[in-house]
């Protein structure tokens, strides 16, 4: 076992207080920290606590069919297959999509041919995977999450009242599907300046007055209103009235397959993620924006319900945390990489672990002791830090100590 930090990685839309005061560390920050990395990912492998010239990357580098098992060792060619993350958002992420796998090994081709540097900040595939991503929200998580029922967005429209936004409603009213929302979406994105200003300046507006008569469109208005303040005059200001407007509860989840656009506006949260970085962006960031390559990676179909299940763990035999009464629950998603578990341990608990390694162990709230049964080793994991577990190591009790713990198990399924 080996006691994780997180790698942090500095964004401008990231947070001085949240990510430091969940490892105990001073607050306010010098610089904004948007992200923690525990994983094995080559672009900020987790360091080892106790040696930080290792890392978890080079621990699996090393042994990979020791530490990650033989069927996943061949599987994923000697890869732990998942980036496990905690990220605050104080400022609106990017509009933006992830490629599927066929997408992103035929642009990493693509790129590598024509000679971009894999640092390049114009290169668009960092790697040849798809991103499949779920986030858990540590407090309130607010989100824009796939493409709004067409339906809806139109009583959107009506309640908005812009002419300058009816030809796009008159789009969608044409097409209320699939077909309608890539017209309007496409129209949106590559409006000329003077047009999009226009578009922007009566929006806001029209914005304005649904938050002043807290009408039942409150929440997408002054999401509007924010993206505008904080990013000016940008298409994907408007392209985000075409979104789901989501906001978690602590412990509620989304899932990101390829090709849904999203961006993430404010909240901590636990996202996991395939092991890449793969990122086409449409607005809302000083980053590079590649739109026609965004455009073609993007599903437009209409996200329903962009809540991940999340199914309780009741069987003590089988339960990941095999002790009657634990409060424990895993995020169901479609993709083979990953599966996320959220378990609430009470004071002075002491349970088994019951599933096989490899898995990383997160804690967001409290401290837990990690013992195997054979031997006197143990492992001290307290808030704000993880623990690995490779494949051939026995499986641990975890223990509590005076206070509850939060513990996130991340795993290949």
């Amino acid at each position: 076992m080996y006691l994780l930090d997180g790698a942090i990685r500095n964004y401008a839309w990231g947070s001085h207080q949240e990510l430091a005061a969940l490892r105990e560390a001073p607050t306010p920050t010098e610089h904004p920290e948007a992200e923690m990395w525990f994983g094995a990912h080559s672009g900020d492998p987790a360091p080892l606590a106790a040696d930080h010239t290792r890392t978890l990357l080079d621990v699996i580098t090393s042994a990979p069919a020791q530490e990650l098992g033989s069927f996943i060792s061949q599987d994923f060619e000697g890869h732990l297959p998942f980036l496990l993350k905690v990220l605050a958002a104080e400022k609106p992420l990017s509009l933006q999509a992830h490629p599927s796998t066929q997408q992103a090994q035929e642009g990493f081709a693509r790129e590598n041919a024509q000679g971009v540097p894999l640092d390049a900040p114009d290169r668009n595939y960092h790697d040849p995977n798809h991103k499949p991503e779920l986030i858990v929200g540590l407090t309130r998580f607010h989100a824009l999450a796939g493409f709004r029922d067409p339906q809806k967005t139109l009583a959107l429209f009506d309640a908005l009242a812009v002419t300058e936004l009816q030809p796009f409603a008159e789009m969608l009213r044409a097409e209320p599907d699939a077909n309608g929302i890539r017209a309007v979406m496409t129209t949106l994105i590559t409006l000329t300046r003077g047009h999009l200003h226009d578009c922007i300046t009566a929006a806001q507006q029209a914005a304005q007055r649904l938050v002043a008569e807290n009408d039942a469109w409150v929440d997408e208005a002054a999401t509007f209103l924010n993206l505008v303040s904080e990013y000016g005059v940008d298409a994907g200001a408007l392209c985000a009235l075409l979104l789901n407007r989501i906001t978690l509860e602590p412990g509620e989840a989304i899932f990101m397959g390829p090709g849904m656009l999203h961006a993430y506006l404010h909240g901590v949260g636990v996202e996991i993620m395939a092991n890449s970085d793969n990122v086409l962006r449409g607005g809302l960031t000083s980053k590079h924006v590649d739109v026609p390559e965004l455009m073609h990676v993007l599903q437009f179909d209409a996200l329903l319900d962009p809540v991940a299940p999340a199914v309780p763990v009741e069987t003590p035999t089988h339960g990941i945390f095999p002790t009657e009464g634990i409060d424990s629950v895993e995020y169901l998603t479609p993709v083979p990489e990953f599966r996320l578990s959220r378990t609430r341990l009470e004071a002075e608990m002491t349970t088994d672990i019951g599933v096989e390694g490899p898995f990383i162990v997160l804690v967001t709230e409290g401290s837990v002791t990690l013992t195997p049964h054979t031997g006197d080793e143990y492992l001290d994991v307290p808030a704000g830090q993880a623990a690995w577990v490779g494949s051939w190591e026995d499986r641990p009790a975890i223990a509590t100590g005076e206070s509850p713990a939060t513990v996130f198990l991340a795993r290949v399924p």
